[in-house]
């Protein structure tokens, strides 16, 4: 029996410091606004720019986790930690998706009660506020988006920042719809709008993370299509305990027991192995054991356990 390791190690995200840059110039933009809109909304009476100033809270929130999370994962790994602390990323987008749901049901809840209540909303102020919201969160779009398919934090904060972009336009939509009409009660729904633009996105952040701290398969791999390229390798007999699982988004692992012939090269199997999972499926880092066929009554079947 031959017990190989073959540790590819992408380095790539602790050494680019382009995330943490892009996610402290989000960060500063949507605070500074955030103020502007929260106060906006106490002067104009607007409950939707008090939401989305809320909703812009939750969105620093998360990417000062995201800071963090960047910061964390740059340390080395250690005795203790032998993966590093890349996963606090993980971690950090999961309670990040939690405090998103909060705020969504309280948005709601504030729109609701307030539906029936009549406000002087200032719509000028409400209008111009907005406009602006609208222009700072796509600024913060462009600083993000390079960047959104690399990090599940930045990732996070990309759809916030879309989902509050969207939360804008609904506000000078809002806005002009009551300058016009004197219907107060749209200031509510479009809080309530809001409020429901922020459970999708918060269960797809939650959804993958939960993903990646429950060891699941990583989004884009299919498992059967893993066992498969190792089956129909030549030499190969059967494999089992195949496991796939990835540490964070972009850092995916493969370990498995690979069984081949009697016969065969079980270092040249490895190799090409190793060589088309990576080509195939970007798994730069595998661990397969190799054990001969005439020591083991597995059938020829690729098998979780």
């Amino acid at each position: 029996m031959t017990h190989k390791h073959d540790h590819k190690h992408d380095h790539s995200h602790q050494v680019n410091g382009l995330p943490q840059k892009k996610l402290i110039i989000a960060l500063c933009l949507t605070m500074s606004f955030m103020f502007v809109e929260f106060i906006g909304g106490l002067l104009t009476n607007s409950l939707a720019l008090i939401s989305d100033a809320m909703h812009m809270l939750t969105d620093s929130f998360g990417l000062i986790l995201a800071i963090m999370a960047i910061i964390l994962g740059k340390k080395a790994a250690d005795k203790v930690r032998t993966y590093g602390y890349e996963r606090f990323e993980i971690l950090a987008a999961i309670i990040n998706a939690i405090v998103l749901f909060f705020i969504a049901f309280y948005i709601l809840y504030e729109a609701i009660e307030r539906i029936f209540l009549s406000k002087d909303i200032h719509t000028n102020g409400m209008l111009i506020i907005a406009i602006i919201g609208l222009f700072v969160n796509f600024g913060s779009m462009l600083v993000l988006h390079s960047e959104k398919d690399n990090s599940l934090n930045v990732k996070g904060a990309y759809l916030e920042v879309w989902a509050d972009m969207l939360g804008s336009i609904g506000v000078i939509v809002g806005a002009i719809v009551i300058k016009f009409t004197g219907y107060q009660f749209i200031d509510s729904i479009i809080a309530i709008f809001i409020g429901f633009m922020v459970f999708p996105r918060a269960y797809s952040l939650l959804k993958e993370g939960l993903n990646i701290v429950l060891q699941g398969v990583p989004h884009g791999i299919i498992y059967d299509e893993i066992k498969n390229v190792i089956n129909e390798e030549e030499g190969v007999k059967s494999c089992h305990d195949l496991h796939i699982w990835s540490i964070t988004q972009n850092k995916a692992i493969m370990t498995g027991h690979i069984v081949y012939n009697e016969n065969a090269d079980p270092d040249k199997i490895r190799l090409s192995i190793e060589k088309k999972l990576l080509e195939k499926f970007e798994l730069k880092h595998t661990t397969l054991q190799m054990e001969r066929g005439e020591k083991t009554n597995h059938q020829h079947v690729c098998e979780i356990n």
